[in-house]
């Protein structure tokens, strides 16, 4: 039951990382995103298959820097060439993993790191092409219930070679790293070692090519090193420079590396605790770098709720700049003016506001009765005055929110190759469109009006073109904004627009009509706006940003951490899930001399993994 509530919890996690996506270029992006392939890799790679099958061989991944003599290594503990080394290394995108002939279905089938392909002993001629692969080389000299993986170069200048080796390392149920008395303080390895401290991995050091007499010296020296980055538990094994014996390193050299490696595979209180410390590790680590996903996502989420505000308000902006200019009275201006101007006469214009609005109204009458070519000018000047409010406005709500996002990273990044510091293309054509529409809702409305069996005689006797035109100056025509005779001529133009109207309609319905001629424009003229926005829009549409908070992911790793609670050390990694039968034998296990000075911690310190993990 433990066991399958720990694998249901770990699913559920890798479920939502798996959905996570990171597209905003946020201040956490870049990192987050390298930490959910991490995660991923290491759910995959390690933590489901050791949880499911935890009888599996122990899997060593041997590491370290180019020219440590990783390949050395490997070679010398199987007595044989299984792995090139020196400098050329063909297989370098095929690292070798040996394993006993008995063991191979450990590791031919998926089970273990599923994004490699596989290929059992085919040799290193072949295994090229971009995707990576493990080398399958079986050997009897491998005791059953452990495997050597010799990892690529962890400083190679091959950027794809430097995260296989990651990835790999992340697959271990032990580190064997391998480094140099010239090179142990590299930077680059330590990035490495410092990642092994976080995750808890069991660690054993082979510190290569130590000139005679100063072993312990520099031995203690790394020791300390380690153990200033929180790796004091780790073995670490000192090699003197001696001549290799066919390529290989002495038994006497090899044999104390044989012995802690068939010691971690074979004892069953060894084998148990390195495999507690890695994967209680690994699950520790794990579940820190969901929080931090959870805290990314939550950034992104954020990240498009800032990007669409600034998209909202400035074509909130640009809705306002347009039901101001169609309600101020400044249509009334230029073009619009003259050519009301031209319907009602301009020298009787201020007699007649003493005068009163009946001789201007007959003038208004015997226009829409009788003769019609001052009309269609004046709708048409309205059109252009009314579509060029709106294009000004879109023009400057898309420079406002391109501004806005250029000086957001999240915005900038999407903003590539986009050209939307301008108004659509056409926007021209389909604002003059919408106004031709609203013309068309404003006769309507007139048309609606005068077919009341009341005003029927009077509007036909205006006619709907003249009372529609007429209309659409009353729906304009206010006296805000304008200076000096232009609100008399404007005031003029609305008292008289309404009292015409009012003579037809009433007063109540020339206020219902005006009300809904300004409702319907301003619906129309919404409608443009909200087309523009949808082009910033539809790119945070497309990212899927705001789809999921980090909720689900705290829930998640809250889930593991309650089930890693909930298991008892007893069925954790007992010595029942030891691999039974077989045999194997590493070069120079139990080899008399000893010219190599061993550091391992004692025993305790490695069975506290669980106290750790409870405490943690």
């Amino acid at each position: 039951m433990e066991h399958d509530e720990l694998v249901s919890a770990l699913l559920g996690l890798r479920e939502r990382v798996a959905d996570l996506r990171l597209p905003l270029e946020t201040a956490t992006a870049p990192s987050a995103r390298a930490d959910r392939t991490r995660v991923l890799d290491q759910l995959d790679d390690y933590l489901l298959p050791r949880l499911r099958d935890p009888g599996a061989p122990v899997l060593v991944v041997v590491g370290g820097s180019t020219g440590a003599g990783k390949s050395t290594v490997v070679n010398s503990l199987v007595g044989a060439e299984v792995s090139p080394s020196g400098v050329l290394r063909p297989t370098t995108r095929w690292p070798v993993l040996v394993h006993h002939p008995l063991d191979v279905r450990w590791f031919s089938s998926d089970r273990v790191l599923p994004s490699l392909s596989r290929a059992e002993a085919a040799g290193e001629h072949g295994l090229t092409g971009a995707r990576p692969g493990l080398r399958l080389v079986a050997s009897e000299a491998v005791p059953v219930g452990l495997a050597l993986l010799d990892a690529p170069d962890v400083d190679s200048v091959e950027e794809g070679n430097r995260v296989l080796a990651a990835q790999l390392l992340g697959a271990a149920d032990v580190w064997l790293f391998v480094t140099t008395a010239a090179r142990y303080a590299d930077a680059v390895p330590w990035e490495l070692l410092a990642d092994a401290a976080r995750r808890g991995t069991h660690l054993a050091l082979v510190l290569d090519r130590v000139d005679p007499g100063t072993e312990t010296a520099v031995g203690d020296h790394l020791r300390q090193m380690l153990a200033d980055a929180g790796l004091a538990s780790a073995t670490v094994i000192v090699v003197p420079e001696v001549e290799l014996e066919d390529g290989l390193l002495p038994e006497a050299a090899i044999g104390p590396i044989a012995d802690v490696l068939t010691r971690t595979a074979t004892d069953p209180a060894v084998r148990a605790a390195a495999l507690a410390e890695t994967w209680d590790g690994a699950v520790t680590d794990v579940s820190r770098r969901a929080l931090d996903l959870a805290t990314a996502a939550d950034e992104q989420q954020a990240a498009d709720v800032r990007l669409r505000a600034a998209v909202t308000a400035a074509y909130a902006t640009a809705s306002e700049q347009i039901a101001h200019a169609t309600s101020d009275g400044s249509l009334l201006r230029g073009e619009v003016l003259a050519r009301w101007q031209d319907v009602v006469g301009t020298s009787e214009w201020f007699r007649s506001l003493e005068q009163g609005v009946s001789r201007l109204r007959d003038r208004v009458v015997g226009f829409v009765r009788g003769r019609r070519p001052a009309e269609p000018a004046l709708v048409e000047a309205v059109a252009h005055g009314l579509s060029a409010v709106i294009q000004d406005a879109a023009e400057e709500a898309a420079e406002k929110a391109h501004s806005a996002w250029r000086h957001d990273p999240a915005g900038l990044a999407l903003l590539d190759g986009l050209a939307l510091s301008r108004a659509s293309a056409d926007l021209r054509s389909r604002t003059a469109e919408q106004v031709r529409a609203w013309q068309g809702d404003v006769l309507g409305l007139v048309e609606t009006e005068g077919a009341d069996r009341r005003t029927t005689a009077r509007a036909l006797s205006y006619g709907v073109n003249g009372l529609g035109a007429v209309l659409m100056v009353a729906v304009f025509a206010s006296t805000g904004g304008l200076t000096g005779a232009e609100v008399g001529i404007v005031g003029g133009s609305a008292l008289l627009a309404q009292r015409l109207l009012e003579a037809v309609f009433g007063d109540e319905a020339v206020r219902r009509l005006t009300q809904e001629a300004q409702t319907r424009l301003a619906a129309r003229t919404d409608a443009l706006l909200e087309e523009e926005s949808t082009r910033f829009t539809r790119q945070l549409d497309a990212t899927g940003a705001a789809s999921r908070d980090g909720d689900d992911l705290r829930a998640a790793a809250d889930r593991v951490r309650s089930a890693m609670s909930a298991r008892t050390p007893a069925t954790a990694w007992g010595s029942g899930d030891l691999p039974a039968g077989g045999s194997g034998h590493l070069r120079g296990t139990g080899a008399a001399a000893r010219s190599v000075v061993v550091a391992e911690p004692e025993q305790p310190e490695r069975t506290r993994w669980w106290s750790r993990w409870r405490r943690g």
